[in-house]
Formats: C-alpha cells, structure tokens, sequence
C-alpha cells in the first residue's frame, strides 16, 4: 500500500501507461549503484517503476540505459536475470504468506481434512502441490464444486511443489491444504495472484 500522502498511481518506465502502483514493480539503486527490486516499495532513494509482468522487466533490463538510466538520470548496472530475481523474491514472500495463514490457524492440510474443511468450513482457497497426483486434485475439486460457498470462490493455487510446502509449513509431505476465510489467507492469494500475473507472460510467450 502507498504511504501516506504518496501516489497511488506512476507510469512505467518502458510502457509509459499510468497504471496503480499495485500493479507496478519498483525498482531502486543499492549502494553499489545495482539495480534491485523494491517489492514492499519502502527502500530509500529515487524510484523507478515497471509493469509488474516478466515480459516488461525482460525489456526493461534489454533496454537498460534508456529504462534505468533515464529514470535514476545516471549510470544504473543491471547483472543479468532481473526477472528471475523478482520472480524468486515473489515467490518467496508467498511462501512466507503461506506460512503465516498456518500460524493463523486459517490452513488445514492433508487430503481427508481438506475434503472435510469443504464441506464444512468457509474455504477461500486450495493449495496442491505442483507433483501432486490429479486424480487426488480432481476428487477435492468436485467436493469443492458440490458445495454452494466454494463453488463460484474458491481459488486454487499449484504454483509450489511438495518441497517448497513442506518447507514454508514446517511439515512433511504436504500435498493438499486448504485455505479458511481471514486476513492472512487472503494475504497469501494477493501474493499469489501477483506472482501468477507476472508468470503468466513468460509463459504465454513459451520462455
């Protein structure tokens, strides 16, 4: 969120569309004069301001001096994958998200407890692990589409593998989670929906 009194809205710097700074990345100089993403948008210094989908950060890093150069009025070094960085930063931070709806008491995990939380509790989301078997996935969307408060929203997330969430959850062999209504899970799908919008053109672009 803007700080007070701040914008709400910047222009990026290689499409030049005003777009809300929610759907921006923005970009900072370390002291060594190394371009870094500024995802919680609190670094000090000037600002440069990107569309926060890989496609324009891929071009903002090919035209760097125009870009970054242009926008810091200086020499402004760019090391190559800025992109992916982002990428793993936005990752990671919803894996700490995830992590905080299981310490909010709002995640319930295993495959007979998920299908339970379904029938019973008010799920927001549901969590499967990216090597997670389909014929498992399947089952546990049809309770879900079975069930009047998760059959229009319910948002289903595959981003991570069962590594990644036994790591996030302090767990073993998590596959299937489910994400109860409160603060944190829709905490942990705003990141998510931000990391899948910024994958979403790399992958349509077949990279």
């Amino acid at each position: 969120m803007p700080r007070k009194n701040e914008p709400t809205e910047r222009q990026c710097a290689v499409t030049r569309e005003v777009r809300p700074i929610s759907s921006l990345i923005r970009f900072v100089l370390d002291p060594e004069g190394e371009v870094v993403p500024d995802l919680k948008r609190v670094l000090p210094g000037r600002g440069v301001w990107v569309t926060a989908t890989s496609d324009i950060v891929v071009a903002a890093e090919k035209d760097r001096k125009k870009v970054f150069g242009r926008g810091f009025k200086g020499e402004a070094r760019v090391e190559p994958g800025l992109a992916e960085r982002v990428d793993a930063l936005m990752e990671r931070s919803a894996l700490q998200a995830l992590s905080m709806t299981r310490k909010a008491g709002e995640l319930v995990t295993g495959n007979a407890k998920v299908e339970a939380a379904l029938r019973r509790d008010p799920v927001v989301g549901l969590v499967h692990a990216s090597d997670a078997a389909e014929d498992g996935v399947r089952k546990l969307a049809a309770v879900a589409a079975g069930t009047k408060e998760t059959a229009d929203g319910c948002h289903v997330v595959r981003l991570f593998d069962s590594a990644q969430l036994d790591l996030a959850l302090g767990r073993s062999n998590v596959i299937h989670a489910a994400l109860l209504a409160g603060h944190a899970s829709e905490n942990f799908l705003a990141r998510v929906r931000d990391l899948e919008r910024f994958r979403r053109y790399s992958d349509a672009d077949g990279k």
